[in-house]
């Protein structure tokens, strides 16, 4: 029974079912062509006008034929089309479920252990410090991982409330990092305005803070180096503002470029085969966020170990209510 399974498979059922329609349009055609011959024939034979029995030229029977089957045969791709990028969807539904199912129980795991350890044994102050300080890792892991996916819900439903405010881009990104520090402790983050001018755009700041987080933990998880390192470039000119954010990290192959934006998508490298962990949710989260103030992030590498670059490209516009002047293109997904 299992080696019939070829059988259904849906490329094998898309191809016969193709083949199946073409055969059959071209035995019509044969067919009405060789009984079209014979009745004119007859009809000569017993001396009668053809052109009252044939009043329709073969060829616009034929040309009617072949657009009716090119209709069938688009929406017959269309549907195939439509069933593979549903069955990845779902297999990356799985591996994302898989994933975010480790995620959960990891630091559950710890957390109970680190209560056990409490429960069971007298310990110094200093040794309960460092655990205390080991269960509050495991809890912030546990709150971003469950925001991650309410942010996702809220966005993806469209129900997310915020209103664009205008402000100073170089000073907002300062003040997220002097209020995460504890998270980027570890990494070095420096932030370049070649203008040395205050850079001011609407944007709904808890979004870009989303955003900004999404991006600087991915630069640090996917790092091999010593001490990651992330160098946050302003740019701007008359139409455009753009935030480079450029890596010291594992890189990003070409083929990956595009599918590190995709929903439950994890990356992987040469350097680190698989990297474990994490729920394949940031980027795309960051994108979407990035679409929604009509923006864009691009990705960039020159290789696997050699560093990525995302540039996060914003149109100068006015502030807007997110629910009532957002255009359609802000919400269409990537």
């Amino acid at each position: 029974m299992k080696q019939a399974k070829w059988f259904f498979h849906p490329i094998f059922v898309f191809v016969l079912s193709t083949v199946a329609l073409v055969c059959s349009f071209f035995l019509y055609i044969y067919w009405y062509v060789g009984i079209s011959a014979g009745l004119k024939a007859l009809a000569i034979r017993h001396q009668l006008d053809p052109g009252q029995f044939f009043e329709a030229r073969p060829w616009v029977v034929i040309m009617v034929l072949s657009l009716l089957v090119g209709v069938i045969l688009a929406g017959i791709l269309i549907i195939f089309i439509y069933h593979l990028k549903t069955l990845q969807l779902y297999r990356m539904q799985q591996t994302f479920i898989s994933n975010f199912t480790h995620e959960l129980k990891t630091p559950v795991t710890s957390l109970k252990l680190y209560l056990e350890t409490f429960t069971r044994h007298e310990l110094p102050r200093d040794e309960q410090l460092k655990y205390i300080g080991f269960m509050l890792q495991d809890a912030e892991r546990l709150s971003n991982n469950i925001n991650s996916i309410l942010n996702l819900a809220r966005i993806e439903s469209k129900v997310y409330e915020g209103v664009f405010t205008r402000v100073d881009l170089v000073e907002l990104v300062k003040r997220f990092l002097a209020g995460n520090r504890h998270l980027f402790r570890e990494c070095d983050i420096r932030i370049e305005n070649p203008s040395g001018k205050e850079i001011y755009q609407p944007v709904i700041v808890s979004l870009v803070e989303m955003l900004l987080m999404n991006i600087l933990t991915n630069a640090k998880k996917y790092n091999n180096s010593n001490r990651p390192s992330v160098d946050i470039t302003f740019e701007e000119n008359e139409q455009t503002m753009l935030i480079r954010f450029r890596d010291n990290g594992i890189g990003i192959e070409n083929s990956e470029r595009k599918k590190v934006f995709k929903k439950f998508y994890q990356g992987r490298s040469k350097v680190d085969h698989a990297i474990p962990g994490g729920s394949g949710l940031g980027l795309y989260l960051a994108q979407h966020i990035a679409r929604l103030h009509q923006g864009k992030i691009v990705a960039e590498s020159e290789g696997s170990g050699k560093g990525s670059v995302f540039t996060l490209t914003l149109p100068r516009g006015r502030e807007r209510n997110i629910n009532e002047g957002a255009s359609p293109e802000a919400h269409t997904h990537h």
